[in-house]
């Protein structure tokens, strides 16, 4: 893991010039442009009401959407800013761009425990390209830089590495308490420990994989992946997804946990389908003899049974990735399931970010959970063992 870091506490705020980087990129419904979940914003809150509450004069900057360096009128922050406005009652003026002689003045005008929020990053394409000259504009309106935004540690963007050259940089409470949950899980987790592991591909969770096996005590595959390590045994896996350029990879995985003495769970049974969609006909087959034209859409009630026995065992599960297609309502009962198992669990229960933290919000069931994870690819890079870009550009605390 990274290096502890510095944060809020080990700085003077009072009357200074913040700049927080915070990951606002919440979801927007097309047609209202109402925020669909605003899991992300409150995650900030502590962060933003500590430096309200010691008197900093507070600028926000965030990235939403992919507009590709132009302005693009519905991903404004606009909605973002309202948002975040009614958590903490008070005021948030709205800047008309991100840098920029226009936004230095509004800057001079901000008073202590006042809220400025920027325009869109990412209307400047200089932001992606972690420009330099781009950081040192951000740079000017600030005294000091907090970064808070976990979603985008793992990008190499001015906000998040380059700005760092230019202002003394610390973590926020919403960063901080994700890389504590993340090196606990790494560190010093409460055995037994399970891995539940999803996902349509294999490739993006082999890092993974690979760095946690030899720290569990069981790992459970379900989801599309799991295809590829059936067909990894030699089994039939139909039309489903199978990455031929991993599966001699997933033998060695396969042969590391035989030898760690490590269970490596694959569905007993799975749920199969004619073709991905939602008027589909399904049947439950044995995952040991699917026929050759069909998908693997989620997993069997014996493997739920299976896996849900498994957890129930454990004081600390990680779970990453859905058990099938969960965006199709009758390939989504794995998923809806063990999440189900894992809300009313005792154990320590960590939610990767992304489609995992997505489905946890939908089940309303945030809160049954110790701790869900606002970022997707951070989070799985941290706990593959590796840094961090935006996490390694802040100051350590030694």
């Amino acid at each position: 893991m990274q290096n502890a870091k510095k944060t809020l506490r080990d700085v003077n705020v009072e009357g200074k010039r913040v700049l927080v980087r915070v990951d606002f990129n919440v979801p927007l419904d097309i047609n209202t442009g109402a925020i669909s979940d605003d899991s992300r914003i409150r995650a900030s809150l502590p962060t933003i009401k500590y430096l309200i509450e010691h008197k900093a004069r507070v600028i926000l900057c965030t990235h939403l959407g992919r507009p590709q360096g132009q302005v693009v009128e519905n991903l404004r922050v606009t909605q973002v800013a309202k948002c975040l406005s009614h958590f903490i009652g008070l005021p948030v003026n709205i800047s008309l761009d991100c840098v920029g002689p226009g936004v230095e003045n509004e800057v001079k005008t901000l008073k202590e425990g006042n809220i400025l929020f920027l325009e869109n990053l990412r209307f400047h394409s200089e932001e992606e390209a972690n420009d330099l000259h781009f950081a040192q504009k951000l740079a000017r309106l600030a005294d000091v830089y907090v970064n808070d935004a976990f979603g985008t540690a793992h990008r190499t963007h001015a906000s998040t590495v380059n700005i760092t050259k230019y202002l003394p940089a610390v973590a926020g409470f919403l960063m901080e308490k994700e890389l504590d949950t993340m090196n606990k899980l790494l560190t010093s987790p409460a055995h037994p420990f399970a891995c539940l592991i999803g996902g349509a591909k294999v490739s993006d969770k082999m890092g993974l994989i690979q760095n946690m096996l030899k720290r569990i005590d069981v790992l459970l595959v379900g989801g599309g992946m799991a295809a590829t390590f059936l067909r990894a045994q030699g089994y039939e896996t139909g039309r489903s997804l199978v990455e031929k350029d991993k599966l001699s990879l997933a033998r060695e995985l396969l042969e590391e946990s035989k030898e760690w003495n490590i269970p490596l769970l694959l569905p007993t049974d799975i749920v199969v389908a004619n073709e991905i969609k939602a008027t589909a006909s399904t049947k439950i087959a044995s995952s040991t003899n699917m026929a050759a034209s069909d998908y693997l859409v989620d997993i069997g009630p014996e493997t739920i049974e299976l896996f849900s026995r498994e957890l129930r065992k454990c004081h600390t599960i990680m779970w990453n990735g859905p058990m099938g297609v969960y965006e199709i309502p009758q390939f989504a009962q794995g998923t809806r399931s063990l999440v189900k198992i894992l809300s009313t669990s005792n154990a320590v229960t960590v939610i990767g970010g992304g489609s995992s933290a997505e489905i946890v919000h939908e089940m309303r069931l945030t809160d049954k959970m110790t701790h869900v994870s606002t970022g997707g690819g951070a989070s799985l890079r941290c706990l593959e063992g590796l840094p961090l870009p935006g996490v390694e550009a802040l100051l350590n605390k030694i």
